[in-house]
């Protein structure tokens, strides 16, 4: 090998290397995301065989946001 081939084999490898950098972050989102779609399939199928639910269909949990909002409204409380 000459330095005209070297030096090509070098910048070919570099930019594979990047292509990979960039191309792996969107690949890895694929994978999480279809893990997480036969997730939910699996569990409404398990749904299916149970009864119907009431006929509120929010959470009763409350959301993180709603935590939140609570725990600052029972701070300011305690401090005035």
């Amino acid at each position: 090998m000459d330095t005209n081939q070297t030096q090509t084999l070098i910048a070919m490898i570099f930019v594979l290397g990047t292509l990979a950098l960039l191309v792996l972050p969107s690949v890895l989102g694929m994978m999480r995301d279809r893990r997480i779609d036969r997730q939910i399939r699996e569990a409404q199928e398990t749904r299916e065989g149970e009864p119907a639910q009431k006929s509120s269909s929010r959470s009763t949990v409350p959301s993180t946001a709603t935590w939140y909002a609570e725990g600052r409204r029972s701070k300011k409380l305690v401090s005035s």
